[in-house]
C-alpha cells in the first residue's frame, strides 16, 4: 500500500524546468513599470483588467497557452517601444495638447497592458499543467517571482526579455487540454469556481497582496532582497499548512515595516535601508505563497485554470488601478521640485 502511494505521487520537475517556466514572464516584468502615471495607469489596468476574462475564458474554450503567450509577448514588445518613441497621434494630428498627448500614451497603454495580460494568464495557468507535483508548483511560482525583480531597464530590456520568452518556449512542454467525446474541449464552468468558498478567500489574498507589492516595489534594495528571497523559497517542502504560515508570516513582516515607517524619527532614516530589506522579504513571501495557492484552488483542474487566474486578475486590475489613480493624484499636488529641471 506505500509502494502504490508513493508510486502514484506526482513526480518533481527538475531544476531545468522550473527555471525555463520561471523566465516565461520576464519580458512582462522588464517593461511593467513604462506606464505609471495617474491616468495612463488608470486606463492601461482597465484595459488589463478587461482582457484578463476575454483571455481566461479563450484560452479554456481553445488552449494553446504557448501562442497566447508569444502573441502577448509581441503586442508588449510593439507598444512598449512606442510609448518611449514619442506621441504618434501627435505627429499625425500635428498638435502637441495634453489632451491628445494623454489620448496617445492612453491608447499605447491600452495595446501594451492587453499583451501583458494575454502572457500573464497564459503564463500562470500553464503551471497547473507542467506538474502536478505541490513543490514543483510552488517553485515554479517561486523562480518566476525572482525574475520579476528586473523591472528597471528601457529599450535593452525587448531583447533581454525576447531571448528569455525563446527560452520559456522551447524549454517548456505545452499542456494538454482534456477533450469530450465529441471533440470539444471540456471546460468548467464559471459557476463551478464562483460557488467554492476557497475561491473568495484566495481571492481576497492575491488581490490585497497585489496592492501591497505594487505600491512598495520601488527601491532596488526591495527588489534585490526579494530576489534572494524568491530564490531560496524554491528549496523548500510545501504544503498548503506551510503556505498559510509563510503567507502569514509576511503579512505580518509587512504590516510591521509599515508601522516602523510611519513612526521612524527623521534623524534615523538610514534605518529606511534595513525596512527596506525586510519589505522585500515580506513582497516575496507574499507574493510566492499567494499565487501558490491560486495554484493549489486549480489543482488538477486544468481545463478552468486560466478562468481563475483571469478572474483574480481582473479584480487585482481594477482595484490597484482606482487605488495607484488616486494615490499618485494626492501625491502630485504636494510634490516641490528641489531644483528646476535642465535639459
Amino acid at each position: 500500500m506505500v509502494n502504490e502511494m508513493v508510486d502514484d505521487e506526482p513526480k518533481s520537475l527538475g531544476r531545468c524546468s522550473v527555471f525555463t517556466y520561471g523566465v516565461g514572464h520576464m519580458l512582462n516584468d522588464i517593461t511593467s513599470s513604462c506606464c505609471n502615471a495617474a491616468t495612463v495607469t488608470l486606463t492601461g489596468q482597465f484595459a488589463d483588467a478587461f482582457m484578463t476574462i476575454i483571455a481566461g475564458e479563450l484560452i479554456d474554450r481553445f488552449g494553446h497557452f504557448k501562442i497566447w503567450h508569444v502573441m502577448g509577448c509581441l503586442l508588449v514588445a510593439l507598444s512598449f517601444t512606442s510609448l518611449f518613441g514619442g506621441c504618434l497621434p501627435c505627429k499625425i494630428l500635428g498638435s502637441d495638447s495634453p489632451v491628445v498627448q494623454t489620448a496617445g500614451y492612453c491608447i499605447s497603454a491600452v495595446i501594451f497592458c492587453s499583451g501583458w495580460s494575454c502572457t500573464q494568464i497564459s503564463h500562470m495557468s500553464m503551471v497547473n499543467g507542467v506538474t502536478l507535483n505541490p513543490e514543483s508548483r510552488v517553485a515554479c511560482v517561486s523562480c518566476r517571482n525572482a525574475f520579476t525583480m528586473y523591472q528597471l531597464m528601457v529599450y535593452i530590456s525587448i531583447f533581454i526579455g525576447a531571448v528569455f520568452v525563446i527560452i520559456f518556449q522551447l524549454g517548456t512542454k505545452e499542456p494538454s487540454l482534456k477533450q469530450e467525446s465529441n471533440g470539444k474541449r471540456a471546460t468548467a464552468s464559471w459557476t463551478y469556481w464562483l460557488k467554492k468558498v476557497l475561491y473568495y478567500q484566495v481571492l481576497s489574498i492575491y488581490v490585497l497582496t497585489r496592492a501591497v507589492t505594487n505600491v512598495s516595489q520601488i527601491p532596488a534594495i526591495i527588489y534585490l532582497s526579494s530576489f534572494v528571497a524568491s530564490v531560496l523559497l524554491q528549496e523548500l517542502k510545501w504544503s498548503g499548512e506551510r503556505l498559510k504560515a509563510f503567507f502569514s508570516a509576511g503579512g505580518l513582516l509587512c504590516l510591521f515595516c509599515g508601522t516602523a515607517i510611519i513612526f521612524l524619527p527623521i534623524n534615523m532614516h538610514a534605518f529606511m535601508y534595513v525596512l527596506s530589506i525586510l519589505i522585500g522579504i515580506a513582497n516575496a513571501l507574499m507574493m510566492v505563497t499567494a499565487i501558490g495557492m491560486e495554484s493549489e484552488l486549480v489543482d488538477e483542474d486544468l481545463d478552468g485554470s486560466a478562468f481563475v487566474y483571469g478572474s483574480l486578475g481582473f479584480i487585482d486590475k481594477v482595484l490597484c488601478g482606482v487605488f495607484l489613480y488616486f494615490l499618485e493624484s494626492y501625491e502630485s499636488k504636494h510634490l516641490v521640485p528641489l531644483s528646476p529641471c535642465t535639459s
